[in-house]
């Protein structure tokens, strides 16, 4: 039998595996190492040149982050939280909220429309850390022995990035919140650029204080990571041991000015989480975005969870997930807040049994990733890979290869931002949506019912 797995981070494919044994929920055969074919993965993890080291900072002497002021909009702590919720309970979006999100999505869209040259970043990912405070065990993307990035790396990719067309930075990990402060300093330096800041994490680190510093530094949205209800085997991400978190968070997103959305990876042991917290993120007016758990693309020595993990998507859970997305398709048409469009949703079907159509992969053209060290890569499955596509300050992205690459990775991935991205280089798609903010008067659609 053909059995696919998945996870949003990384990208994904299939193999045929033995007949999984029916009397248990683990797997008896562990999924292959990587699933990449067999050339393209020699290619990227043992390339015949090493990567390129970032240079040394001008002078030789690195750079420091501003130390930023809190309250550095001291107005803002006027007032109790209800004084900031809208009467009628509907978010309202202000002239100024409005021009940042036009400043940090589309007018870095145009540009890259119509700019010369092939790298035009709209949303670049600064992982700042590579270490996690949890463990969950889809999730191949932390390694706790790897140091975090330095201010010298963080200001000089955030000034190299300003320098470009790019303005939606997003401090990624591991868990970005494993230095508050420095989060803080990056936060507010790169919002005083004007980048529109995303910061996911899983909650457990998103105290009260750190949460105002966050806000008052410019957040523009906060992706809370919840896998489920409370804690299951394989899924720490839960909500219990963040409630409190989670509500002063959706408390303080009016006085701030942030947004919030929920970020849910749809596992073989978490489908009626799935359904409660679409129901508990409608209830808070919130969004929520969906992913389907994967296996690692590329070889990863230090992940621990690819045999006996209860989190994979098997052929057993296909009913099952067909049916959960049905059901998710259904509120979304009903007005649930959902980043994923309902043709990307109904997608998942036939990724989970193995294959998926083309949907124009961006990443190393739109979308980068910068490393911890400074070095570059095109997409979160391609952080482990060692092959050299240069640094901040000098990148070496070239379309031929990317779009080579791309033959045999894109078919088998379903990455849900990079997915985003690619959807939205459709001019008619672009121009519905323009449309639809405009007569709403730009107040923050969020679905795509698009099939």
């Amino acid at each position: 039998m053909a059995l696919h797995y998945s996870q949003d981070r990384i990208d994904g494919g299939i193999f045929s595996m033995p007949e999984l044994q029916q009397a248990t929920a683990l797997q008896s055969t562990p999924p292959p190492n990587y699933k990449l074919d067999v050339q393209l993965h020699e290619l990227l993890m043992k390339p015949q040149t090493q990567r390129s080291a970032v240079a040394p900072p001008v002078g030789g002497v690195p750079q420091s982050l501003p130390v930023p002021p809190f309250p550095s909009r001291p107005e803002l702590q006027v007032g109790t939280d209800d004084d900031y919720i809208p009467k009628d309970g509907k978010r309202k979006f202000g002239t100024a909220h409005i021009m940042r999100a036009m400043r940090g999505w589309a007018f870095p869209y145009l540009k890259s429309r119509i700019l010369p040259g092939h790298l035009h970043p709209i949303v670049s990912y600064l992982f700042t850390e590579w270490k996690c405070n949890l463990d969950c065990h889809y999730c191949w993307a932390f390694d706790n022995r790897v140091k975090g990035m330095t201010e010298d790396i963080a200001k000089r990719s955030i000034d190299w990035l300003h320098a470009g067309t790019g303005r939606v930075l997003a401090l990624m990990g591991g868990e970005p919140l494993l230095r508050p402060d420095f989060a803080h300093k990056v936060t507010h330096y790169a919002a005083k650029k004007g980048f529109w800041v995303y910061i996911p994490t899983n909650g457990r680190l998103l105290r009260p204080d750190v949460i105002d510093k966050l806000g008052d530094a410019g957040v523009g949205v906060v992706n809370l990571a919840i896998d489920a209800v409370d804690l299951k085997p394989g899924l720490p991400k839960a909500l219990v041991p963040i409630r409190k978190h989670f509500d002063y968070l959706i408390k303080r997103q009016h006085r701030y000015g942030y947004c919030v959305f929920i970020n849910i990876n749809i596992c073989g042991n978490n489908l009626e989480d799935v359904r409660e917290l679409t129901e508990i993120a409608h209830d808070n007016g919130v969004a929520t975005d969906y992913h389907i758990c994967e296996t690692p693309l590329t070889e990863q020595s230090h992940f621990k969870h690819l045999s006996n993990n209860p989190t994979y998507v098997t052929e057993k859970h296909w009913d099952q997930v067909d049916d959960l997305l049905e059901w998710l398709i259904a509120k979304q048409r009903s007005g649930y807040k959902m980043t994923n469009s309902t043709s990307r949703l109904a997608e998942m079907k036939q990724f989970m049994r193995g294959g998926i159509q083309d949907w124009n992969c961006r990443a190393g053209q739109n979308t980068l990733i910068i490393r911890t060290d400074g070095t570059l890569a095109p997409c979160f499955p391609m952080y482990s890979a060692n092959y050299d596509w240069g640094t901040i300050e000098n990148h070496k992205f070239e379309p031929g290869p990317l779009n080579e690459m791309k033959k045999s990775c894109q078919p088998h991935c379903f990455s849900t931002l990079n997915h985003i991205v690619g959807f939205c280089y459709n001019d008619a798609r672009v121009i519905k949506w323009l449309f639809k903010q405009a007569i709403h008067g730009f107040q923050g659609v969020t679905n795509w019912s698009d099939d």
